[in-house]
């Protein structure tokens, strides 16, 4: 009986191996091809193209972050919190932008928002507006808009989470919290979210990750990042290893967030 068991586990530890190395594999194949190339390249990089790739990318996952945060943990307070109509059909509804990919929301809120638009239509028809000059509409294409758009496709990882944590915490600490006099806004701040914020920090992490992994999005509103960097260099300059040297900042970025990650969830 312990031989088999002594072998299973031999069998379990070697498929693990294997798990690992596959899942390894490609990133020490891209930092061999970035260590194996002209280093010279990375000083170009950085006197021309990298500080605004850097900067899109870190803004970008920055008010993605926020955004879906905000987002996500309200809905998710609300939907197990709260009784009202149609709360039983609105607290899955709320999963559905996972759905739908966020470059196909793009190009459904670019459809709604540009100046051929229903919506920019409709207000000319009605203010009486000639043209684009009478009046203000904010450009959906910018990284503004690329914000707004991967913040509510993406806002259900940390609805997803936080839900769950709401739902399981137990009534006896609510009890407590309304003796107090707590209404329900105190009540959230000072019982409920410091209860889910491991949670709701590990849903915003994924957030901020798949912001930075996204290309059909930012590369619809034309804003420069860290991955459109890498397919340029990669498929336009033919360059394979300085798309490497990028997608190892990318890495080391993926990193930092795990660490805050990890920080947050603390105690």
């Amino acid at each position: 009986m312990a031989e088999k068991l002594k072998k299973r586990l031999q069998l379990g530890s070697l498929v693990a191996v294997i798990i690992v190395a596959c899942v390894i594999l490609p990133i020490l194949s891209i930092i061999w091809m970035a260590l194996s190339v002209d280093t010279s390249l990375w000083g170009h990089l950085s006197a021309t193209v990298l500080p605004r790739y850097l900067t899109n990318s870190l803004t970008l996952m920055l008010g993605v972050g926020l955004l879906s945060l905000c987002l996500g943990t309200s809905l998710a307070y609300l939907v197990t919190h709260l009784d009202f109509p149609g709360r039983g059909i609105l607290q899955y509804a709320l999963f559905l932008p996972l759905a739908v990919p966020s470059f196909v929301a793009a190009y459904a809120w670019v459809d709604v928002l540009e100046y051929a638009g229903p919506l920019q239509t409709h207000l000319r028809y009605f203010a009486g507006w000639a043209s684009a000059r009478a009046y203000w509409f904010p450009n959906i294409r910018s990284l503004p808009g690329a914000v707004l758009v991967l913040s509510f496709t993406l806002y259900p990882y940390v609805y997803l989470l936080a839900r769950a944590v709401f739902r399981e915490l137990p009534a006896s600490g609510q009890d407590v919290a309304r003796s107090l006099g707590l209404g329900h806004v105190r009540q959230f701040w000072r019982v409920s979210l410091p209860q889910a914020r491991p949670a709701i920090a590990a849903g915003t992490a994924i957030v901020m990750m798949e912001t930075l992994n996204d290309f059909g999005t930012v590369d619809y509103f034309a804003v420069q990042t860290l991955t459109t960097g890498i397919f340029s260099l990669w498929l336009e300059s033919y360059n394979p290893g300085g798309a490497a040297q990028l997608a190892l900042l990318a890495v080391a970025i993926v990193g930092v967030l795990l660490w805050v990650e990890k920080f947050a969830r603390r105690k």
